[in-house]
């Protein structure tokens, strides 16, 4: 994954978090070192974006609630950071930055993965008892002793 695509992640999970905090009061201090990161990547892409449709979509869909963004919407975002970077080397070297400090204070709050993946932005624990089965995701599955094979299943 690149810098770039972490940088829309962190926006999409920058939006999610004003959405949430409207009249709310910041949670603690780790996530005011988190926020004022995420402010200042928000802040530089949009100076940078300016008015980029794709940048006002991502806002909008982190605004209605969605847990991610959609993959026509982070597509067109992240063309635009790449566009922008690639024709702007101080701009470029600014983003890298922004998103590595992200990344040392934690998860952008949100995680995301492509078709058919899974994401997760924390721990998680799957576990079974008294002989069932557990996993994420699986197909079918049959507990108990399985038929004997028979002539056409040998």
């Amino acid at each position: 994954m690149t810098g770039i695509e972490i940088a829309v992640g962190y926006l999409f999970a920058w939006g999610v978090r004003k959405a949430r905090r409207v009249g709310d009061r910041a949670d603690a201090e780790v996530d005011r070192a988190l926020d004022a990161g995420m402010d200042r990547l928000h802040d530089l892409v949009s100076r940078k974006l300016d008015e980029d449709p794709a940048l006002h979509r991502l806002a909008e869909e982190a605004g209605a609630g969605q847990e991610a963004p959609s993959e026509r919407t982070r597509q067109r975002v992240q063309l635009a950071i790449e566009d922008a970077a690639e024709q702007d080397r101080d701009f470029a070297e600014a983003l890298n930055s922004a998103v590595e400090q992200l990344q040392k204070l934690g998860p952008a709050g949100t995680a995301s993965a492509g078709d058919g993946g899974v994401a997760v932005g924390g721990n998680v624990s799957i576990h079974s008892e008294s002989g069932s089965a557990a996993a994420w995701t699986m197909g079918d599955v049959n507990l108990g002793n399985p038929p004997q094979p028979g002539p056409r299943q040998a």
